[in-house]
Formats: structure tokens, sequence, C-alpha cells
């Protein structure tokens, strides 16, 4: 049997029909973690997400469709797009079609795309920049929501410290609505974090429910900032909290003690983006 990592020859239509396929196998193979790991590729399903990578010149392994889309121009033009940058087409049958995204009503159209991550001796703030720190995420929805949410913003990217989820799970993929093609990805451990931390060249916000200052309350001063969110049970850590210039708390008139984090996050971002 041919290994999960071995990809069908760039450029190149293949017609797949059987599930069994190993070159399908190698793609559901992607739902899982340690293979998108190993593999340092992601699915994106949909024709919506498939365009936006391709209008972003994300790095593209293989496009599969199904036959349906042999009626419809636009659809076929994104194929077309797709195999001039050097990707795979599979097309194939719907019964591979929803061998490929686990699903009862697949997409027609599902994209493998190389991971891409920010180092963070590359992240380099300007002025009125906003970068989101997120501690231990646990919701791959949350996630992709926020990463919505900071593209919709004008953020310049998210970091991700400590154990977070995934942001190329599938779940997290589809959360983001296509943001995750236009929004850089860190992603280190707590210390690593806290040693590049030094050197940030602007403010650092937390969000905190022992906060003293109100988040309507900023004031802006051009400088970069840095929004800090702890996971959704704990909040953020003692360590973390430490290392903010300005603990927030969001005002809550009604009787809810707590804001879903990917709400909280938007709240937040749309106040920093008006007070940068």
């Amino acid at each position: 049997m041919r290994n999960p990592g071995e990809r069908a020859a760039p450029g190149t239509v293949r017609k797949i029909t059987s599930p069994a396929n190993p070159l399908v196998k190698s793609i559901r193979a992607l739902h899982r973690k340690k293979h998108r790991d190993d593999e340092k590729l992601f699915v994106a399903e949909g024709q919506k997400l498939v365009t936006d990578a391709i209008d972003d010149g994300w790095p593209m392994r293989t496009l599969v469709h199904g036959d349906a889309i042999a009626d419809d121009a636009q659809a076929m033009n994104v194929a077309a797009r797709a195999r001039a940058r050097g990707a795979a087409i599979l097309q194939v049958s719907d019964r591979v079609l929803a061998a490929v995204c686990r699903r009862d009503n697949p997409q027609r159209m599902v994209g493998v795309f190389e991971q891409r991550w920010t180092a963070l001796d590359a992240v380099r703030p300007a002025p009125g920049d906003i970068w989101v720190g997120l501690d231990r995420v646990r919701d791959p929805g949350n996630l992709g929501t926020i990463v919505r949410t900071a593209d919709a913003a004008g953020a310049a990217g998210v970091m991700l410290i400590g154990e977070c989820t995934d942001p190329w799970s599938s779940e997290a993929v589809r959360a983001s609505m296509g943001s995750i093609f236009h929004v850089a990805m860190a992603r280190c451990t707590t210390d690593e974090f806290i040693a590049w931390k030094a050197g940030w060249p602007g403010r650092t916000v937390g969000t905190h429910l022992e906060g003293a200052i109100d988040h309507r309350r900023l004031e802006p001063d051009g400088a970069p900032v840095l929004l800090l969110m702890g996971n959704e049970q704990q909040g953020l850590p003692d360590e973390l909290a430490a290392l903010c210039d300005d603990l927030v708390r969001i005002a809550m008139p009604g009787r809810a003690d707590s804001l879903n984090l990917a709400v909280a996050a938007g709240i937040m971002l749309f106040e920093l983006r008006r007070t940068s």
C-alpha cells in the first residue's frame, strides 16, 4: 500500500471512483492531526475556501472535485486555476467525495494545502498592528471564528500559546470561512512566548475578570497592540496576566458571568481597532 505522504503528480488530472484508492486514503488521513503534522498539509472543504486560497497564492497540493462541476463554468475555472498552479486534480464520484469529506452532504470541491506558520522572530509589528495571543484555546470552532474575526478587524496575526487546538483541523478551517488564508499564524510554548514578549515594541492588553479597566475606556496611542486572551475554562493565567500593560474587563450589564471566547475576542478586536 502507498504511504500516506504519497501524492499525485503536479498538474495531472485523474479520475477516481473508489474510496479505497490510496490517494483518497492519504487525503482522508489528513483529518487526523498526527498525519497533518507529519505531512505539513491540511484540507479545506468548499469552493469558497479553495478560491480564497488560490486568490491568496497559497501553496496547493491537490484539488478533489465531483463530477457535477462539469456543468458549472465558475467551478471549472477554479479547477483550471488550481491545475495551472501545479495542483494535481482528482475528479471523483460522489461516493469518493463523501469519503474524503467524512460527511453525508459533502462539498463538491476539496483542496489539500500546505500549512504555513510564521516564526516568532519574523513577527515585526508596524504602528497600529494588532496581534492576538491565545493561551491554550481548546475549541476548533472558537479558534476558527477568532481567526475570521481577526481578519475582519484587520489584525496582523494570531499567536497560539501552549497546547492549543489545531488551526488546520477541518473544523477550525471551516469556521474561519477562508480567513485562515489571510491571517498570519504563529505558535510557541509558554516559555518561548514569555522570552519573545520581552522584545514586543508596543502595548499588551489582556482580558481578565479582575481587570481594572473597562474595555470601552482604552486610550489610543498608535503603538502596536498585543491582545492576550485565556482559554475557555480558565481564562488568562497569572504568568501571562503579569506581562500585560493593561488588564481589561468587558462590561456585562446582564446576569451572565462570562462570554464565549470568540465573542469576547470580537468585542476586544473592534474596540482596539477603534482606538488604534
